[in-house]
């Protein structure tokens, strides 16, 4: 069992992971925010973008205008889930990691920063692609126009949560060393 002084020790090894995570869940609650108290704005703004290239890009097209908004909201309400969910597992994934015994304060940095980077910039692309769509004329020219951001960002992720699982097996599920053992027993007498 860790002590206090090591477990905080553990958690300055995250603490930039740990940040970005945090950040990633205050951007996804901040989102929520907003749509409650701007919604109808934020729409607007959206609309504003689709109208300004009607006829270049839509071919004065209602109904393709329609289509890029309706699916341009839905990409702000996909950052808003994103960044609330994306950044609670990864938050809960570096504590896991900043509680085990046996990782390095090496590894247990980079996966919180795998973990921080990736939650925070996978949830930004979705607000991103959701802005950028009506000007643009679909949201396949917004995410191939994002995908610097989104492929990188999700690679992040997966690679983070790949780390935070073997190191967990690792750490949970190897047989202790002699010297663990002891110092196992001497911390719990």
């Amino acid at each position: 069992m860790q002590s206090a002084p090591q477990f905080h020790e553990n958690l300055r090894a995250v603490r930039f992971g740990l940040v970005l995570a945090l950040l990633t869940i205050l951007f996804g609650f901040g989102l929520g925010g907003l749509f409650g108290g701007m919604e109808e704005t934020l729409k607007e703004g959206l609309r504003t973008s689709a109208e300004a290239v009607r006829e270049s890009v839509y071919r004065g097209d209602n109904a393709k205008v329609q289509e890029v908004l309706a699916k341009s909201w839905s990409y702000y309400k996909r950052a808003h889930l994103h960044g609330g969910g994306i950044g609670s597992a990864s938050l809960a994934m570096i504590l896991l990691v900043a509680a085990l015994r046996r990782p390095s304060a090496r590894t247990r940095s980079l996966v919180a920063w795998a973990l921080g980077l990736g939650s925070l910039g996978y949830s930004v692309f979705w607000l991103f692609a959701g802005q950028l769509a009506p000007g643009m004329g679909g949201t396949g020219a917004a995410k191939e126009a994002l995908r610097f951001l989104a492929a990188p960002s999700a690679g992040l992720l997966l690679l983070g949560t790949l780390g935070a699982l073997v190191l967990v097996g690792r750490d949970l599920f190897k047989a202790e060393s002699a010297e663990e053992q002891d110092s196992t027993r001497k911390a719990a007498a």
